[in-house]
C-alpha cells in the first residue's frame, strides 16, 4: 500500500509490455525488424524495469546490482542469427548473465523511431523544428467515421471518453464531435437486460447519434472505450472508411528552423540538442540553413530522399564517406552527430512508461541506465 491509502497492484512484464505497445505499436516496425522479447519470460512479475539504449555487458552488470526485472531497449541484443553462444565473449557472459538473474529483455527498434513522439520526434524536438513532416513514409493509418447511438442523458459522458481514447482528433483540436438528436426504437426479447423499458415492450427513447473521426490504429481502443461508456447492454454503432487522406507515418522528420542561420551556427546547436563533444560536418560553415532533416540511427540510406525534399541540411549518424561525397557534390548539406544521439529515447521512455505505472497503480519502479554506451569519444 502506497501513501494516501493506495493499495498498488503487482504487474506483470506481459502487462507492462502492452501497455507500452500501445504507445510503439509493433506493427509500426519496418519489415523484418528484431523487436519484441528476445531474452526471458514476459510470464512473471516485475518490480524494477530499466530503460537503455543498448544491452551490452555492463548494462546488464547495472542491472543486476540494481535487481531489475525487466530491461526495455532501443537496439535489439539479437539483431543476428546466433551460431555460437560462447560465453568466453562478451556478448555470451552478456547473455548468460541475462538468463542466471532472470532479466527479460525486450526491444523497441523501428517502431520506436515510426511512432508519434518517438526517437524521431524527440530529435526533431530537440533541434526545435516547426511544422514537421514524416521524412520517409512507410505507413498510412487511414481515417474512419464512428456514429454511435446513445441515450440523451449519456451523450456527454459517451464524447468524454471518445475523445479521452483518442477519436475526433483534428489538428490542434480533441474531443471535436458532431451529434444530432431523434428516437431510436427497440423491443427487449425474454432474456434481456435492458437500461431503458423491459422485455416484450417496444421502447422509443430519445437518443443522439454522436459522430466523430478516428485513426483505423485506435479502433479497438475507440470501440472499448464506446462499450465501456455506454449503458446499454447492445450497442448501435456503424463505422465507414473515409476518403480523405489519413495519417501518415515513417521514418524520420522535415521541418524549419525558427529563423535562418549558418551551418557551422547549426552545428553548435546539434552538438548543444544531442550533448555530444563533436560531429562530422559535410559543406560550407557559412552557408544558409533553415530546411533541416533529421534521422536517428543509420540514415545513409535516405540522404537523396532528405534532397529531393528540399532539405538544406541533413542531421544522421553512421554517414559512409561515398554517400557524404554524393550529398557534398549534390548540394546538400550533412551533419554526423553519432548514432548513440538516439539516446534521447532513455528518459522520454521511462518517464511514459512511469506514466503507465501510475494510471495503473502498479508496484514498478522505472529507472534509466546511467551506463554511457557510445564507442565513440574526440581527442
Amino acid at each position: 500500500m502506497a501513501g494516501g491509502g493506495i493499495v498498488l497492484k503487482q504487474a506483470h512484464a506481459q502487462t507492462i509490455i502492452q501497455a507500452f505497445e500501445k504507445y510503439s505499436p509493433k506493427h509500426l516496425a519496418v519489415e523484418g525488424d528484431k523487436i519484441g522479447l528476445q531474452v526471458g519470460s514476459l510470464q512473471k512479475p516485475v518490480r524494477k524495469v530499466m530503460v537503455t539504449l543498448d544491452v551490452l555487458e555492463p548494462v546488464v552488470d547495472e542491472a543486476v546490482e540494481a535487481e531489475v526485472d525487466l530491461i526495455i531497449a532501443h537496439h535489439p541484443l539479437l539483431f543476428r542469427p546466433i551460431k555460437v553462444l560462447n560465453t568466453d565473449t562478451a556478448y555470451g557472459r552478456t547473455v548468460e548473465k541475462l538468463i542466471k538473474h532472470d532479466i527479460t529483455v525486450y526491444a523497441a527498434h523501428t517502431n520506436l523511431d515510426v511512432t508519434e513522439g518517438g526517437v524521431n520526434d524527440l530529435m526533431a524536438d530537440a533541434l526545435q523544428l516547426e511544422n514537421t513532416e514524416v521524412l520517409v513514409p512507410l505507413f498510412e493509418d487511414t481515417l474512419k467515421k464512428l456514429s454511435v447511438f446513445v441515450p440523451v442523458d449519456h451523450a456527454d459522458d459517451l464524447r468524454e471518453a471518445l475523445g479521452n481514447a483518442g477519436a475526433g482528433h483534428i489538428g490542434n483540436y480533441t474531443h471535436c464531435s458532431f451529434s444530432t438528436e431523434g428516437r431510436g426504437a427497440f423491443r427487449p426479447e425474454a432474456g434481456a437486460d435492458p437500461f431503458i423499458g423491459e422485455p416484450g415492450k417496444l421502447e422509443r427513447p430519445a437518443e443522439e447519434k454522436v459522430e466523430t473521426l478516428f485513426y483505423a490504429s485506435e479502433e479497438k481502443k475507440v470501440l472499448q472505450a464506446v462499450k465501456k461508456a455506454h449503458p446499454y447492454e447492445e450497442v448501435a454503432y456503424d463505422i465507414f472508411d473515409m476518403a480523405v487522406p489519413g495519417r501518415k507515418q515513417g521514418l524520420g522528420r522535415i521541418g524549419r528552423l525558427p529563423e535562418k542561420t549558418t551551418l557551422n551556427d547549426f552545428a553548435e546547436k546539434v552538438k548543444k540538442a544531442f550533448g555530444v563533444e563533436g560531429l562530422r560536418v559535410v559543406g560550407d560553415g557559412s552557408a544558409e540553413v533553415e530546411k533541416v532533416a533529421v534521422l536517428g540511427g543509420d540514415g545513409n540510406k535516405y540522404a537523396m530522399t532528405a534532397l529531393h525534399k528540399g532539405a538544406d541540411v541533413y542531421v544522421t549518424g553512421d554517414l559512409y564517406f561515398h554517400v557524404a561525397h554524393d550529398a557534398w557534390m549534390e548540394g546538400l548539406m550533412m551533419i554526423d552527430p553519432g548514432h548513440h544521439v538516439e539516446q534521447i529515447m532513455k528518459q522520454d521512455t521511462a518517464d511514459r512508461l512511469n506514466n503507465f505505472v501510475k494510471e495503473e497503480k502498479w508496484e514498478t519502479e522505472v529507472i534509466v541506465s546511467a551506463v554511457n554506451t557510445d564507442p565513440f569519444r574526440f581527442v
